[in-house]
């Protein structure tokens, strides 16, 4: 399999399966000289494990990360950092009686349709397990990103849980991290919770929406056309396993708005250039103005689940497939760290980037 592989300067290879014995990163184009420990990695890698609460699944990992290589006296050295995270809890037996099926709304199908071979115990590199290693990646590019840009802030939350939406005049960014869900919403998060636990009992599963702004990011980062920052920033996130859509600023509702509604009025202020409005999601002509870089993304229902679904088997067969184990019945729960932890990695690329193309000259006004 081909293509593992993600950034431009700052690039990211994933490696392993669910059910294999270890699964990681091989992390390039790291800035020499950033302070970095398996400590700085782990707090970001706890936020994704899973057996957090009873809406995850239970499945028991410490999920700890081991830096092999890239390292010297507490410092990076410039080359690759090889990351590895062990696996301690398969399960390999509750997929026994799907090794012959394909999972309707799974990647199973496609697996074996391209490759002729695919591994069964939890999907292997389908699986969202493959995520740990990138938000390890993700650690790695805030800690850089901590250097090149102290102002940058990335946060990530639910803001929609199957057809239940927050309310965003109930937002408040300190609720994130009081609920099971990242979500800010403190109301939607109770209801989301009772209405969880109703599909969990009925053998059911569903999708949610997550919202990743970055604040503090410099503008000027990003290229015309084909090195465009929210291209890639799409790309990264649509790449995570189970994402269906992606939008950058309103995204999809910009088709609702007129000219005059969608256009990010200006007026100049004490600090220079002020926009009045962000529909644009602080990118423009695929560069980004200084303004919050907003990015939502749409992760579908889990594939896995107890209620049988009409399939096929190797054979031709029809059959009914029903999936043991232990699954996310909503699987946008821990996608939240895994989308900011692409964010990380994108921005830092596109920074680095900038630096080898313009050395951070920008153009003035005023």
């Amino acid at each position: 399999m081909s293509l593992n592989s993600f950034g431009h300067i700052f690039r990211v290879t994933t490696w392993g399966e669910s059910h294999g014995p270890a699964l990681g990163c091989t992390v390039d184009g790291v800035p020499p000289g950033v302070p970095l420990s398996e400590g700085d990695l782990q707090p970001w890698l706890d936020r994704r494990k899973p057996g957090t609460s009873r809406f995850t699944t239970q499945r028991r990992e410490a999920d700890e990360v081991r830096i092999l290589s890239g390292l010297f006296e507490g410092r990076t050295t410039g080359t690759p950092l090889q990351l590895m995270i062990e696996n301690t809890d398969q399960r390999s037996k509750d997929y026994g009686e799907i090794a012959r099926q394909f999972r309707p709304g799974h990647a199973d199908i496609a697996y074996h349709l391209k490759y002729g071979i695919r591994d069964h115990r939890g999907g292997g590199r389908s699986s969202a397990r493959e995520t740990a290693a990138r938000v390890a990646a993700g650690g790695v590019a805030r800690a850089a990103l901590a250097r090149l840009a102290p102002d940058l802030r990335i946060s990530g939350y639910m803001v929609q849980m199957g057809p239940r939406a927050i309310d965003r005049a109930r937002f408040d960014a300190a609720e994130i991290e009081r609920n099971p869900f990242w979500c800010p919403d403190p109301v939607a998060a109770a209801d989301w919770a009772d209405y969880l636990d109703d599909l969990r009992k009925a053998h059911d599963s569903v999708g949610a929406v997550v919202e990743v702004v970055a604040s503090g990011v410099p503008p000027g980062l990003g290229a015309p056309l084909y090195g465009k920052l929210d291209g890639d920033l799409a790309a990264a996130m649509m790449s995570i396993n189970a994402v269906k859509a992606v939008e950058i600023g309103e995204g999809m509702a910009a088709a609702a708005l007129t000219g005059s509604e969608n256009a990010d009025q200006m007026r100049m202020g004490a600090a220079g250039v002020e926009f009045l409005s962000n529909h644009a999601g602080g990118i423009l002509g695929g560069i980004s103005t200084g303004q919050p870089v907003v990015c939502r993304f749409a992760v579908k229902p889990t594939s896995s689940i107890l209620t049988p679904r009409a399939s096929v088997d190797l054979d031709g067969r029809e059959v009914e497939v029903v999936t043991k184990g232990r699954h996310d019945p909503c699987v946008g729960i821990r996608a939240v760290p895994v989308g900011e932890a692409m964010m990380a990695c994108v921005l830092l690329d596109h920074l680095l980037l900038d630096r080898a193309q313009t050395g951070g000259a920008r153009g003035r006004i005023g």
